[in-house]
């Protein structure tokens, strides 16, 4: 049976990528040699690092403006660490957005450097909305939001304007919409969602904002630092990045992000319409806010639980159940799931509903 895998990360990728990735574990390059035991600093390793940070910008359309793709180990939540300790200045102050778990994980690590501002957060109401109409300091050394909180299904569909760096954890969609990505001077991203595998950490970052901060920063803190060894100031995790780049070639062969999008919108919309419409479900998030990426739901009544877990389960769809902290249902659709998938849960929605209406 076909499986739907809607897990919210490590999630779905292309089956081509699965297939390209497994060869190279056997044998990398026709060099007799796995992708697990390579030389970081072979000919052929280099040529994956080079070739993935060059497509990285190309895909954002951030080539020739100043930026640096760069690929870390650490995960998103290394990046709340290192995005103080390269832009809060000593005696400065940052300014953040509350939207989720995500973001206040970010703001606790801030506050170990400095004043830390939150601007505006949803959190009296479960997150269940992206504040709107915040101020935000124009004498902030950085604005710190999260583009999609992938645990109570909320996106942020308009980015405010400001004067000062705006930095973007853009873990959970990035690639997956169209944006003007020259807007932010900092993104950052783990890559299990729409990237690859648990295991690297993508940066990318306008290198024109470093070296402001008047502190001595640790190396492997250093962004700059990474940038001078081009991503290979330590062992990079080498598969993951490997993986990552074959995933990155399948979405420009998909036809980029503009051509992804619209999948991702029918996708979206193909969901939201049935459970806006199924009388034994009621979505989480304001509909304005509504996540591309996480769609997060509810039964209305909660004993029919037991009957409907069941029922997606036995038409293989996996990973559908919510978040521990918060229950109910997500379906996590990123790039690689594909809209057949979403038509089988709609499906099964509508079956639960006959015999259970």
């Amino acid at each position: 049976m076909k499986k739907h895998n809607y897990s919210a990360g490590p999630c779905i990728l292309p089956q081509e990528v699965f297939e390209k990735s497994a060869q190279a574990v056997l044998n990398f390059n026709n060099s007799g040699l796995s992708i697990l035991e390579i030389s970081h600093r072979s000919k052929d390793f280099l040529a994956v690092m080079e070739e993935a940070r060059a497509l990285v910008l190309e895909l954002l359309g951030l080539q020739g403006k100043g930026y640096q793709a760069l690929f870390l180990q650490g995960g998103a939540s290394m990046e709340f660490l290192r995005v103080p300790y390269n832009l809060l200045k000593d005696g400065g102050k940052a300014a953040y957005l509350d939207t989720g778990t995500w973001a206040s994980g970010a703001i606790k690590e801030a506050k170990a450097f400095g004043e830390t501002i939150v601007v505006a957060s949803s959190k009296e109401e479960k997150y269940n909305h992206i504040p709107k109409q915040y101020e935000i300091p124009a004498d902030a050394d950085y604005f710190h939001c999260t583009s999609n909180n992938t645990i109570y299904g909320t996106q942020i569909k308009e980015f405010p304007e400001t004067t000062i760096p705006v930095v973007c954890d853009m873990s959970s969609d990035i690639f997956s919409r169209q944006l003007d990505f020259s807007k932010f001077d900092l993104i950052y991203a783990g890559a299990q969602k729409n990237m690859g595998p648990a295991g690297v950490t993508l940066v990318v970052v306008k290198e024109a904002i470093l070296g402001k901060t008047g502190r001595n920063i640790p190396n492997i803190l250093n962004y700059q630092q990474h940038i001078d060894k081009e991503s290979m100031y330590n062992t990079p995790a080498v598969f993951a990045v490997y993986t990552s780049l074959l995933t990155l070639q399948w979405l420009k062969r998909q036809g980029g992000i503009a051509a992804i999008e619209k999948i991702n919108e029918a996708k979206a919309e193909l969901l939201y319409t049935e459970i806006d419409r199924n009388s034994l479900f009621i979505g989480t998030a304001a509909k304005e806010d509504r996540s591309n990426m996480n769609a997060t739901f509810l039964l209305k009544n909660e004993s029919l639980a037991p009957a409907f877990d069941q029922l997606w389960k036995e038409a293989g769809i996996s990973g559908l159940s919510g978040h521990r902290s918060v229950g109910g249902y997500r379906a996590s659709m990123y790039n690689a799931l594909p809209l057949e998938s979403v038509q089988v849960l709609v499906d099964v929605m509508k079956e639960f509903e006959k015999t259970n209406a």
